[in-house]
């Protein structure tokens, strides 16, 4: 018996003989589902990290002002309306004060010089000082401000400020009476209203224009706000 035994050999039992290959198999399902477990939370994380990096990204772009900065235009508008405004004034001076008035559309439109002791188109005579305090206080704005500046319609609105108000104060420093409290030169006289000069002009311009973009909710640094 123990013969035929040794011959034929040991039949083999279902279970010892299906351990391994079952046991392997369990541990390679195990480690599948533990690598992709691993996997989906490495792209989990790596997707939230990118979302929060993008998400931060985008709002420091949105902050940061685009485009480069519009000083060049702001001081080349302000230079030109300055020397519009004060070449105009030496003209006028020489040529036009203390003969008669220059008709340039009938009675509608003529040129007459005169003296303004008072602010634009000539209100405040009896506040000559403070307008001159004033023009100075608003170049000083203008200029700090244009550190920010990034709008190419506000740059424009800007420099028109800033050569009106220039060639307004060179005026009140340098004309007589005396030092800050110069009569302003005004030469543009339409019917049937006040007279004025070509800094006057740009400082109105200015104003509106400013009125206008503050309206569309554009900002000197190139934002859109909406209300």
């Amino acid at each position: 018996m123990a013969e035929a035994e040794r011959i034929i050999g040991t039949p083999d039992v279902p279970g010892t003989a299906g351990a391994g290959p079952e046991q392997s198999d369990g541990n390679a399902a195990s480690g599948d589902r533990s690598g992709s477990h691993e996997s989906a939370t490495g792209e989990r994380s790596g997707t939230d990290s990118g979302a929060d990096s993008g998400a931060d990204g985008t709002s420091a772009t949105d902050e940061r002002p685009k485009g480069k900065r519009r000083i060049a235009v702001l001081f080349t508008v302000a230079v030109l309306a300055y020397a519009l405004d004060l070449v105009s004034k030496m003209i006028v001076v020489a040529k036009l004060e203390h003969h008669d008035s220059i008709e340039i559309v009938g009675d509608w439109l003529k040129f007459e010089a005169i003296r303004n002791a008072g602010a634009a188109f000539g209100f405040g005579e009896a506040f000559t000082v403070i307008f001159t305090v004033i023009a100075a206080a608003v170049i000083v704005v203008i200029a700090r401000l244009a550190r920010k500046l990034y709008s190419l319609p506000w740059a424009i609105a800007l420099g028109l400020l800033l050569g009106g108000a220039l060639g307004n104060l060179t005026d009140r420093i340098f004309r007589s009476p005396g030092v800050f409290e110069g009569a302003v030169v005004d030469f543009i006289a339409p019917k049937h209203f006040a007279v004025f000069n070509l800094a006057d002009s740009a400082i109105v311009c200015g104003g509106i224009l400013i009125v206008l973009l503050s309206f569309r909710g554009l900002d000197p640094d190139g934002t859109v706000h909406r209300d």
